[in-house]
């Protein structure tokens, strides 16, 4: 009765079962691999902005750890307003505009990178934005410590001819290789200054933590129900004409079901 299952239309259905099942096994299991990986990183990052601050230079030495993404850091010293970048192409809440790095000098000589905020971009592509100024002395500033960026990691590409004072990444070895002292390997986005007041840009929003992952759990969990779909419609249609054909045994012509029977007289 199950002989039908080596012919050529049925064979090819087999095979098609054998390589969709192992397809989705891996699917899920790198669906799954990512709500891992998600999870753990918005779980890492909440845990560094509810950190106390910490002096930056504990942890921006030559370049900043991974695990310390975002956390919350001070620094003291005087901003370097001559020595001030303005970032391209950084929209904020749907709005064009540029973030505002000034340098910020410690106390042993060396700087980290301030990002004071964001601004508008100008009437036109060639219009400079309007940048308030830092303050100008002693200042101690709190924000959180954020990577040297990369075309990789930001997904900008970088290019020449850009206007004086601005870049489109906030590559640290490069912006370093500008300035007179040396820079920290990590830079600040501000979230607080003091001595505060006067006219500054808006500040950056904090990262958005998300659902670290939900969605791949869910995909992951999709995609091995996938699994037991295809074993499952496999099954039924193996039943389906199993029974089809035991029903067209049964008939007494044995012709197959569905068939029209042959009349066995005919009109004159």
């Amino acid at each position: 009765m199950y002989r039908f299952l080596l012919t050529p239309r049925w064979i090819a259905l087999h095979v098609v079962v054998l390589l969709v099942i192992p397809a989705f096994v891996l699917l899920g299991q790198w669906q799954f691999g990512r709500f891992e990986e998600r999870s753990a990183n918005s779980e890492r990052v909440t845990a560094n902005l509810a950190a106390p601050p910490v002096p930056v230079e504990s942890l921006a030495g030559p370049a900043v750890k991974e695990d310390d993404r975002y956390r919350a850091v001070t620094a003291s010293g005087s901003y370097d307003a001559a020595q001030g970048l303005l970032v391209r192409r950084r929209p904020q809440e749907g709005r064009p505009g540029f973030y505002v790095l000034t340098p910020l000098v410690l106390a042993d000589g060396r700087a980290v990178l301030v990002n004071r905020g964001w601004v508008k971009a100008g009437a036109t592509a060639d219009t400079p934005p309007e940048v308030p100024p830092p303050p100008t002395g002693q200042v101690t500033v709190t924000g959180r410590l954020r990577l040297s960026e990369t075309e990789e990691s930001s997904g900008i590409r970088e290019r020449p001819g850009l206007p004086a004072g601005q870049v489109l990444l906030i590559d640290l070895d490069a912006i370093g290789k500008r300035l007179p002292y040396e820079l920290l390997g990590g830079y600040v986005d501000l979230t607080e200054q003091r001595p505060g007041g006067g006219p500054a840009p808006e500040p950056v929003p904090a990262p958005d933590v998300g659902a670290g992952g939900g969605l791949n759990l869910a995909y992951g969990v999709q995609w091995w129900l996938f699994i037991g779909v295809a074993v499952g419609g496999w099954a039924l249609l193996i039943r389906r004409e199993a029974a089809d054909r035991r029903a067209g045994a049964a008939r007494p012509d044995g012709g197959e079901a569905g068939e029209p029977e042959e009349t066995s007289a005919h009109t004159g």
